[in-house]
């Protein structure tokens, strides 16, 4: 009796199951069918000599795009932002020099003047007059670069100076710019942002400065002399003390960043143009920083590649890094590297960034990497990038704007064509003030990948965050979800214009 019931408890339990399976499959054909749909309608914005740039626009404006992976903070904010901020800190603007006046005393001298007469403004003053707002904004971005005839400096000059001008008032107010980044991202269906968020302290040492030079090609020499300095950094309770506090800085900012909608995490970041003392004991710092488990999740190196220092010091500080990987081998590390062009540098310059990052360095991803192709070893780097599943960053309004590298002289066609992986990133898109939604459309016009191509590139930014396996799954299943609405979305829309297109 017993196994008669159970046999027909089995049999019970297998016939409710069919409607289930049943119902399974045809939720799972209507989302094909939608992608299919999606699919069809993107190409048409493609094809032709002429994309649908109006149209790809508001595309990509409503496509989930999960992440910004190469992104920086203080570049990220738009220059409106940074005058608010200005006058929360009760600071000024010199509108001679167009730099912030941080002291105290003269801003009050300069606030007892009749209006007139004041030669430093509040953000209201400097709106008010359209040519000092004008000026302003041509130094604090890249606004009107290529449709204004004033004289200019070279772009990568202007870039990279955007930093020294809104730089007192990035340096603080930390909260309201990282709520602003965050309600920016999900206004364009961004919900995850990596950002360089602040570099880690450093302490100067002038003795190992000499040693390091001395001994830069001496690879055994060097790594005693940099686990000596390693050391002693360790037992410097003042230096451990301003990593903690570095920690603390970024927790505080970050409270109440992340929700259901949105999560940020943080790198830190070290700047290639001080002394090797100075670089080294920041690296440290950051990788000390990003070992705790916490918001901090990666390191990278910042400033820009093609100065005489960042030259002549990059094999060492590749060295300091592969040493230090060694120690911290679970911390990853995002590199700029290769962000340089034909004619920034001599042509040697150009051979080996990109190689190292990656061989000495043991880079997780490479930001920009655009001199790939003059690399001494680029199909070495194309094949290792591809076996170890190693993406690159990809930054195309930044890496024309700087260094002129855009449409088929772009490496993204290299990396595409071997099977590299990518991301699409803003890089610093206050500076360059655009959206990671323009930098999909610029892809998009430029390089006509069709819709899974494109979908996958969004999936890859969740796939290749330095994030817990745990932190992903959540991520991709909510990226899942964004899709199968966008895709409904965009079906329904497609199908509407073509009835009004057959009614015609």
């Amino acid at each position: 009796m017993q196994n008669i019931l159970s046999r027909s408890l089995l049999v019970a339990l297998a016939v409710a199951a069919v409607p289930a399976a049943m119902a399974k499959e045809p939720a799972t054909a209507s989302r094909q069918a939608m992608e299919a749909a999606t699919a069809r309608h993107y190409a048409t914005l493609i094809a032709g000599d002429e994309p649908k740039l109006a149209e790809l626009t508001m595309f990509f404006t409503q496509m989930p795009k999960g992440g910004d992976l190469h992104h920086h903070y203080s570049g990220a904010i738009y220059v409106e932002q940074y005058l608010d901020f200005l006058d929360r800190q009760g600071l000024c603007v010199n509108k001679q020099s167009y730099r912030v006046e941080t002291d105290k005393t003269v801003i009050a001298s300069e606030r007892a003047k009749p209006a007139k007469e004041r030669n430093c403004l509040s953000s209201a003053e400097v709106y008010a007059d359209d040519y000092t707002w004008r000026e302003l904004v041509q130094r604090w971005s890249n606004k009107d670069f290529d449709n204004h005839g004033a004289l200019q400096p070279p772009p990568d000059r202007l870039f990279f100076q955007t930093f020294g001008y809104f730089g007192p008032v990035s340096n603080a107010n930390f909260k309201e710019g990282l709520q602003e980044l965050k309600k920016r991202a999900i206004a364009e269906n961004v919900s995850y942002i990596e950002t360089m968020f602040k570099m880690s302290p450093f302490v100067s040492n002038p003795e190992f400065d000499a040693r390091a030079w001395q001994l830069a090609n001496d690879d055994a020499a060097l790594d005693i002399e940099l686990r000596r300095a390693m050391e002693g950094l360790e037992r410097d309770t003042v230096f451990a003390k301003s990593i903690a506090d570095f920690v603390a800085k970024i927790d505080e900012a970050a409270e109440g960043i992340d929700d259901e909608r949105f999560t940020m995490r943080y790198q830190t970041y070290v700047l290639r143009l001080l002394n090797p003392s100075q670089v080294f004991s920041s690296m440290v710092a950051a990788f000390k920083s990003a070992s705790g488990g916490g918001k901090v999740v990666g390191v990278n190196i910042v400033g820009q590649e093609s100065t005489h220092v960042s030259m002549r010091d990059y094999t060492l500080h590749m060295k300091m890094f592969g040493f230090l990987k060694k120690v911290y081998p679970n911390v990853k590390v995002a590199m700029h590297a290769g962000e340089l062009a034909m004619g920034e540098v001599p042509p040697e310059g150009l051979k080996f960034h990109i190689d190292q990052a990656l061989s000495v360095a043991r880079a997780d991803r490479i930001g920009h990497g655009i001199d790939l192709a003059h690399e001494a070893n680029a199909p070495g780097i194309l094949r290792k990038m591809r076996a170890e599943d190693i993406p690159v960053e990809i930054n195309l309004t930044s890496n024309s704007f700087i260094s002129g590298i855009k449409g088929e002289n772009h490496p993204v066609t290299l990396y595409r064509k071997y099977g590299v992986p990518y991301v699409i990133s803003t890089d610093d898109a206050g500076v360059t003030r655009h959206t990671l939604s323009q930098e999909y459309v610029l892809f998009a016009s430029r390089y006509k990948p069709d819709y899974l191509e494109m979908k996958k590139t969004s999936y890859n930014s969740i796939r290749y965050a330095f994030l817990p396996a745990a932190e992903k799954t959540r991520l991709t299943r909510q990226l899942d979800a964004r899709f199968a609405a966008f895709e409904t979305g965009v079906a329904a829309l497609a199908k509407t214009a073509a009835a009004r297109t057959r009614k015609r």
